[in-house]
């Protein structure tokens, strides 16, 4: 996939958003960090501390009420503020071109809040967690997608 010069790239998963700014061309990215956004989001055993609960059912028994995975809730949460700061940009005439990657789970809570701007700004996506890989590779990966 070509990343056009002045291109935004938005290398996500669910703790970390890095955004970029292609400064080279299309035959030889250079990507840029202009944001990196990182949240603590520990394990879901170490956010819950109880097991989950009970309700009355309908036949008179108990019923289990599902347990919360409160680490995917934040990932989802985090997913959605990565579109809406991707929105805040697009409406601010920030970019012209964008380039999403993050894994699928992440990318498909993404896509849930897309901004029609941003949706018309969008050229690739690329199901991948690369938001821990270095900036060259990350670049090789995606000029090969």
């Amino acid at each position: 996939m070509w990343i056009d010069h002045g291109a935004m790239v938005l290398v996500a998963d669910g703790r970390k958003m890095l955004f970029f700014r292609n400064r080279g061309d299309r035959f030889a990215p250079n990507l840029e960090a202009e944001i990196v956004k990182t949240q603590d989001n520990p394990l879901d055993r170490e956010q819950s501390s109880d097991m989950s609960g009970r309700a009355p059912s309908t036949n008179g028994g108990q019923a289990t009420m599902g347990k919360t995975d409160y680490h995917e809730q934040e990932e989802a949460r985090f997913a959605a503020e990565a579109s809406d700061l991707l929105k805040q940009r697009a409406l601010a005439n920030d970019f012209d071109k964008l380039i999403v990657v993050a894994p699928p789970n992440s990318l498909g809570e993404m896509r849930k809040h897309y901004h029609k701007e941003v949706q018309s700004r969008l050229v690739g996506e690329i199901a991948k967690d690369l938001a821990n890989h270095p900036v060259p590779e990350i670049e090789r990966i995606i000029a090969q997608s």
